[in-house]
């Protein structure tokens, strides 16, 4: 875990790789309850019977997005900013899945700080560079920069 003071310490690692999170497993109960609350049933998240038949690894597989909102807590893992203002989500660039992640899958996040914008009031853009890895596959199950708006802390 990389600890920051400020959110212009975090700018200084521009360019460098942060760390790797731990694996979670992407379990079918996550699947299913991700399916609930986005209220996408489709058969290849939630019906393990069909996909055992008619997907290509035998079994369901997570939705993208859940792939990429669970993003956010592993994040945790890998850094923490001790002193800050306000923090925003301001969206996700150059978004792709390029391997679905099976039910049972596990799955890690690799962080690079790629781009940081100075705004003009006074918050730093962070343009996290993310590849969510999937044991077992050449392939990352996603590729996306997060961007976070981050400001200093009020005193």
């Amino acid at each position: 875990m990389l600890v920051f003071e400020t959110p212009a310490d975090l700018a200084t690692s521009l360019g460098r790789e942060l760390g790797v999170s731990g694996w979670l497993v992407v379990s079918q109960e996550l699947i299913t309850q991700f399916a609930e609350v986005t209220r996408d049933f489709t058969w290849m998240h939630t019906d393990p019977a069909r996909a055992a038949r008619e997907m290509p690894g035998g079994t369901t597989i997570a939705h993208g997005y859940l792939t990429l909102a669970v993003g956010s807590g592993l994040l945790a893992e890998i850094y923490t900013v001790k002193r800050h203002g306000r923090v925003f989500n301001y969206g996700v660039d150059q978004l792709r899945f390029p391997a679905p992640v099976p039910a049972g899958g596990r799955i890690r996040l690799r962080l690079r700080l790629a781009g940081v914008e100075k705004r003009d009031d006074a918050g730093l853009l962070f343009r996290l560079g993310i590849t969510t890895e999937l044991a077992g596959s050449e392939r990352p199950a996603a590729v996306y920069e997060m961007l976070v708006l981050m400001y200093p802390e009020r005193r």
